[in-house]
């Protein structure tokens, strides 16, 4: 890929689809066009649906295990930029662009310090929900106001994310799938209008395992689940399939950066595929030269001000929002992850995402309808 893939904010894109549900319009003010199909915005009752990392590209290259995925309606939109967890569903929630909303990375600079925003923890607050107030960091309503009831796992109700993009929300928390299927079973049978529900079992099996035969066999488990929810819809509901971000299988392919890039760097936010380097005081331009020089044969290398003017994080861009990007970007372009010793995790990611290539960018919209 010679350049990376934006986010089409303005058409179909993930920010733009519970606009186009709730409202029947974009945040523009136009209406969804080709990208939304008309059974979704004709249903009476709508379940969206979440699937955690499955990319567009993923879901094309199994369709043989997807018979239920692949009977639905529907094609491929844009996430956002990063396209990673926190942003993207965070845009989703709100129906706005990560310059709006302000959660603009997985791990995001506050200060000098730097917040892993699925956990709500920094190293030096640890537990950063007294400090940074999940409603105040991302203070914009989610679902257009509308509280509607959400079906998420029970660990992520009283979460410091869960507070900061699906506040003021009606939960219903699950620990196993049958459990999510029943609760979206109670959720259309009690006439709930519209119901939010996530998934996360691909993203997850992804990082472990990669995009091998345990990720297939996680898709077509997937797919079943669709077909579950499916079969006791209503007439007149239909359900909606989107996803987060996709996926790359990286391996073991890290690589540390070079020691002239780390003489400029003060320290580091986003994460292994899409990078943040905050420079030292006076040292931007030096560090985005390193950068180009030594690392542009495997990414794309972008100064602040040339991912907001290239339109990375949408048409509007708050001051909380500019104020926790760094200096330099670096995205992988090829399947290659960059090193920071201070993003760590429980064991060592497989798959990855958060770049800006088709394979990460690109997830389906699809709708299935009981008419």
């Amino acid at each position: 890929m010679d350049q990376p893939v934006l986010p089409d904010y303005a058409g179909g894109c993930i920010s733009n689809i519970v606009p186009a549900l709730l409202d029947g319009v974009m945040p523009s003010g136009e209406a969804p066009g080709s990208w939304m199909p008309e059974a979704a915005l004709q249903a009476d009752q709508v379940i969206l649906l979440v699937l955690d990392g499955l990319g567009w590209e993923q879901l094309e290259e199994r369709r043989h295990l997807t018979p239920t995925l692949s009977s639905m309606v529907g094609g491929p939109i844009t996430s956002v930029s990063p396209s990673t967890t926190a942003t993207a569903l965070t845009s989703i929630a709100t129906g706005l662009t990560p310059g709006e909303h302000g959660v603009v990375g997985y791990r995001v600079a506050v200060d000098h310090d730097v917040l892993n925003v699925l956990r709500w923890s920094t190293p030096l607050l640890g537990d950063a929900r007294r400090k940074l107030d999940p409603t105040e960091f991302q203070p914009h309503a989610a679902f257009l106001g509308q509280r509607p009831r959400i079906v998420t796992k029970a660990e992520f109700v009283s979460s410091g994310f869960s507070g900061a993009h699906l506040a003021d929300v009606r939960f219903r928390g699950y620990r196993t799938t049958s459990v999510l299927c029943h609760e979206l079973r109670l959720a259309v049978n009690e006439g709930e209008p519209f119901v939010y529900a996530y998934y996360d079992g691909i993203d997850k099996v992804s990082h472990e395992y990669g995009l091998r035969d345990h990720f297939d066999a996680e898709v077509a488990y997937a797919d079943r689940l669709v077909a579950e929810i499916m079969s006791f819809l209503p007439r007149g509901a239909a359900l909606v399939i989107t996803a987060d971000h996709g996926q790359v299988d990286v391996g073991d392919n890290t690589i540390a950066l070079h020691p002239d890039v780390m003489a400029h760097v003060s320290f580091q936010s986003g994460e292994g595929r899409f990078r943040w380097l905050h420079a030292r005081p006076g040292r931007a331009r030096h560090l985005a030269e390193a950068v180009a020089a030594h690392h542009g044969d495997t990414g794309w290398v972008r100064t602040r001000d040339q991912t907001i003017d290239e339109g990375w994080w949408g048409p509007k861009m708050s001051d909380a929002a500019r104020h926790r990007l760094g200096d330099v970007a670096l995205l992988a372009r090829d399947p290659v992850s960059y090193i920071d010793e201070a993003d760590t995790g429980p064991y060592e990611l497989v798959g990855r995402h958060g770049s800006l290539t088709s394979a990460e960018m690109y997830v389906p919209l699809l709708v299935g309808a009981v008419e």
